[in-house]
């Protein structure tokens, strides 16, 4: 039997960052002019918790921020290398035409899709797919007053899912504990699962024999979010690991035992870089080969007044 282990959490500090909470309204006008408009704000969240409908556009469903700049469409789809991506734009994903209250969006990899625009206020907007029924609402800041660090740990756990594995390269001396021998993670915020192994020094990361799988909470410590305990709950144990997770570059972690104080490093290997500009087109009705990856919403879905 292992011993109870702790797998812990993250401090994200940084500024505090106010979440927007937009308010449906079936009589708001079309928004005009429309390019003027989105050239308004240089960055739009995505508010993915206030999403009405039960489809889904999987491109909106992925990014952090969208960009429309001189007709082409810029997307934060990494939370590695966030906010300094494309100067804090991201990455080019496609191309947009916007004309009276249409904006037409053609994606590298989704396809073409055709969103009718409701201006919801000063700097919010709803983008209406009438193919799936589906309303995204996005906030517009500009790139200095846009808290691109509250994002990324709010956000923490697509960040840890970004690379392949994780690979461990340095643990500090200190009584023995089980964790010292695990030296690769992986992490799927899909359904919250994780994977460890005992292997080392793996050349080719799909060799790595996983021996160990469970499930991972990332939750708040302090009422700010800025502090986050990850629990480890493995199958084959009664047994959690937990850790204080710093950030100390895009591509390492530090994990420290909250118990013995004993630290770790990984590693990131293998980055996954969602949305590559040379991917290609896909009609809207075959997969988007994003390798899975989405943001999922927390709030539960309801049907799209705009439907009724």
């Amino acid at each position: 039997m292992r011993n109870v282990r702790l797998l812990a959490s993250v401090i994200g500090l940084i500024f505090f960052f106010n979440c927007t909470i937009v308010e449906y309204n079936d009589d708001l006008p079309y928004v005009s002019p429309l390019p003027e408009f989105l050239n308004s704000n240089e960055i739009w969240y995505v508010e993915i918790n206030q999403t009405l409908g039960y489809g889904e556009v999987p491109f909106l469903q992925m990014a952090f921020t969208l960009s429309f700049r001189n007709g082409v469409l810029y997307a934060n789809n990494n939370l590695v290398g966030f906010g300094s991506n494309g100067n804090g734009f991201g990455v080019p994903v496609g191309n947009y035409l916007a004309n009276n209250s249409i904006l037409q969006i053609a994606h590298v990899i989704d396809g073409i899709y055709d969103f009718e625009v409701y201006q919801i206020g000063p700097n919010q907007m709803e983008l209406y797919d009438p193919f799936s029924e589906t309303s995204y609402f996005l906030t517009g800041y500009q790139r200095h007053n846009f808290d691109y660090d509250y994002i990324f740990f709010d956000n923490l756990k697509y960040f840890l899912e970004e690379y392949s594995v994780w690979e461990k390269d340095f643990q500090s001396n200190g009584i023995y504990q089980p964790f010292d021998d695990e030296n690769y993670l992986m992490f799927s915020s899909a359904n919250q699962r994780f994977l460890s192994s005992l292997d080392y020094n793996v050349y080719n990361l799909n060799s790595v024999y996983w021996d160990y799988q469970g499930r991972y909470e990332l939750n708040n410590l302090d009422l700010n979010g800025y502090l986050k305990r990850l629990n480890l709950l493995y199958d084959d144990f009664d047994e959690t690991e937990a850790f204080e997770l710093f950030v100390l570059s895009d591509d390492t972690i530090k994990l420290r035992n909250l118990i013995t104080n004993k630290t770790y490093h990984f590693k990131g290997r293998g980055l996954i870089s969602y949305i590559r500009p040379n991917s290609g087109k896909k009609n809207k009705s075959e997969s988007p080969s994003i390798n899975g990856k989405k943001r999922y919403q927390n709030t539960p879905k309801i049907q799209n007044p705009r439907t009724v």
